[in-house]
Parts: structure tokens; sequence; C-alpha cells
């Protein structure tokens, strides 16, 4: 069983994303950043948008973490890294071993399987699935975007549960990220799957993930995307869903829905109004202040 170094530092807000990349250019083999007031009065909520970075790097007090596999680069890290002048705020936390079996079984802990419905579940491959799955999909956390944790991919996800039998379908995941929209249609039924996302490691994740559940995906940037949908996907952000409104709709067969999220409440109208020339939208579910909009062409 092999040892593993985590080297921590306590840095200013505005040093995070500077001190995270040094220690990565330096051998760091990952970093993390934690809110250093946690579980205090002082601790603050960090979070964005979905699909989108947080909006600051880390919190007014951030403690960044690294893993080395040796204690002398984890020493000469924290020396060269001292040394330059971006650093005069940083201190360190400490320096100590971790068992590397420990490490991964502490991560993959965090992310336990995810029910979508009561038979639908998104199951790690380390875990087992709940007796009561009856759809599967295995998904890990890591190379890009939603793992079904967010309540905008869950309530998408919610919704093509409830469809039934999707055999024969032909499906556009427009803004695929990790796939997990196209790869749910799939085991739900539909065929003819195609994903497309302006990240071009979004599209690599895509066809990751869904060889890994045994779905055919067709994944690549937004050209991809050819001629009329049985169904069309777009779990991004109101702006961007806001221009691409005449480019999804044109996507859609006659009486084919459309399913839009990445929404805030106070963004329904907006979207409502925007769509209205092709597609009469309303509120399909709502989680947490976020909500899901539907209609048919």
């Amino acid at each position: 069983m092999s040892t593993l170094f985590e080297l921590a530092l306590i840095c200013p807000q505005e040093q995070v994303e500077t001190v995270s990349d040094a220690l990565m250019e330096l051998g760091g083999l990952s970093v993390t950043v934690e809110d250093a007031d946690a579980d205090s009065p002082d601790e603050q909520a960090l979070f964005g948008e979905p699909g989108m970075p947080a909006p600051r790097a880390g919190w007014q007090r951030s403690i960044v973490k690294t893993l080395f596999e040796q204690e002398a680069a984890a020493t000469e890290t924290l020396t060269t890294l001292l040394a330059q002048p971006f650093a005069q705020d940083v201190h360190v936390q400490g320096l100590v071993p971790v068992d590397e079996q420990d490490w991964v079984r502490l991560t993959q802990s965090q992310f336990a399987p995810v029910p979508i419905t009561d038979s639908f579940w998104i199951v790690p491959s380390w875990h087992e699935a709940p007796a009561q799955a009856r759809t599967v999909m295995r998904l890990d956390p890591g190379l890009a975007f939603g793992t079904g944790t967010h309540p905008t991919t869950r309530m998408c996800l919610r919704w093509l549960a409830r469809q039934g039998d999707l055999a024969g379908r032909r499906v556009l995941d427009y803004g695929c990220g990790s796939g997990i929209l196209a790869i749910a249609a799939g085991l739900l039924g539909a065929r003819d799957l195609t994903g497309v996302d302006i990240d071009p490691a979004a599209v690599t994740a895509t066809d990751y993930n869904a060889q890994t559940n045994g779905v055919v995906v067709r994944v690549g940037l937004p050209e991809l995307a050819v001629g009329a949908y049985d169904m069309v996907l777009a779990n991004i952000l109101a702006t961007p869903l806001k221009l691409l409104a005449p480019l999804l709709c044109a996507h859609l067969k006659p009486g084919a829905p459309l399913i839009l999220a990445g929404l805030l409440e106070r963004q329904v109208q907006e979207l409502q109004a925007t769509y209205a020339p092709w597609v009469e939208l309303h509120v399909a579910d709502q989680e947490e202040g976020w909500v899901l909009l539907a209609g048919v062409r």
C-alpha cells in the first residue's frame, strides 16, 4: 500500500488560481480548494450556474491542497512556491502523509448512487446498483460536467424517465456536457442519438460515457446536428438558450417536445416570450429555484 503526501496551504481568494496553477506546474498530482472557514460563522456559499465556472476561484480564506508521491518533492515545491512574489500572503497549514487507498476510498465515498426515479439510478462504477434499479446509468465524476447531482440535470432526467419507452425516437442533446441526457434517452429506448457541444472536452466525455453504458451516440461540435428530431433537450443557461431559440426550434419535428433547463425561476417569462413564435413553453418541473421548461412544436 503506497503513501502520498498532502500539502495544505492557506491562501487569500485572489491568489487561489495562481497558487493552484503553480502547484500543478511544479508536479502536484491534483489540487482541491476548500473554505478555510467551513463549519464556522464565517463560512461562505460559493456556487455558479451549471456548466459555467464558479464566480470566484476560491473563498476569502481558502485551503489549497495538493498531493505528491514523494515527501521530498512536496518540500521542494513548497520552497519554490513560497519564494515567489505572489505567495507572500500564502501560509503553510501542513504537510502530512496519507494512505493512497484511503484517499481514493474517501474520494469515492463522496459520490453515492443518485436516484432519478424509484427505478432509474445513476451509479458510479465502484458502487453496486440498488436492488430496485431497473434502469442504471454508470457515470463517474471527473472528465466533464454533469453527473446527475445538480437540480437541472435531475429534472431533465426525471422528465425523460416519465416519458416511458422512447423506442424509435431521434433525440438531440444540445450542449451535451457529459452526455448524460443523450445516454439516458438511449437507456430508455431511443436509438438515434446525437450529442453536440462547443467544448471538445465534452465531446470526449460524452463518447467515453456512452461507450461505458453500451449506448451509441453520434457526438461532435454543433454542426453535427442536422435535420429534424423527435425530441430536443438543452440544459445550458438562459442567455445561450435565448440566442439558440431559432436553431433549436428548427431541429424540432412537428409535434416534437423541446426541453430546456439551466434556468432560474426569474428567467421563465423571458424564455417563454423568446420561444413563443415556435413553441408554447410551460413549467414542467422546478427544484431549488431552478426550472424545467417543456413545450411541443
